[in-house]
């Protein structure tokens, strides 16, 4: 099972019950087949955003916050998003293409959108390419450097 799909049960998991600690977590997912480390799953909260939130009764569990499409992502995030994700970005006049693994262009598509990346005013996300439309007077060339950066490509 890969990362994004152990990601994704632990999210359903957080939706549909109350899950107090990461080794109940652990326990969760040992049930479902998946062999997991309390320390990967540290991570994994991490990276989905997961906060602790106290539910009535007084008992505090594992949730992930919806994030609003106004919501800026910091710079660090899109870094890990790219570095992550995108596998190859070339340019064409002012527009900018990068391809990602199937299934992935959306997500890293919304992450160029939300962190507001000086020199782009949007994306078009297909389902492992997205196009980035580079702002007048950015050249496609110089935005795809600055994007190939932070993928560390």
């Amino acid at each position: 099972m890969s990362k994004h799909q152990r990601q994704h049960r632990i999210s359903r998991m957080l939706a549909n019950q109350a899950v107090t600690s990461q080794e109940q977590l652990v326990g969760l997912l040992a049930d479902d087949g998946i062999e997991s480390t309390q320390a990967t799953v540290s991570r994994d909260l991490d990276d989905l955003g997961a906060v602790k939130v106290r539910v009535p009764g007084g008992e505090s569990v594992y949730a992930i916050p919806e994030h609003p499409a106004d919501r800026v992502v910091p710079m660090d995030q899109l870094r890990r998003v790219m570095g992550e994700w995108v596998v190859e970005v070339e340019s064409s006049g002012n527009l900018v293409v990068l391809r990602t693994p199937p299934g992935s262009a959306h997500v890293v598509a919304s992450a160029l959108d939300r962190t507001g990346i000086e020199g782009s005013i949007g994306t078009v996300a297909g389902d492992d390419t997205l196009m980035v439309v580079a702002a007048e007077g950015t050249a496609g060339s110089d935005l795809a450097a600055t994007l190939r950066n932070l993928a560390g490509l």
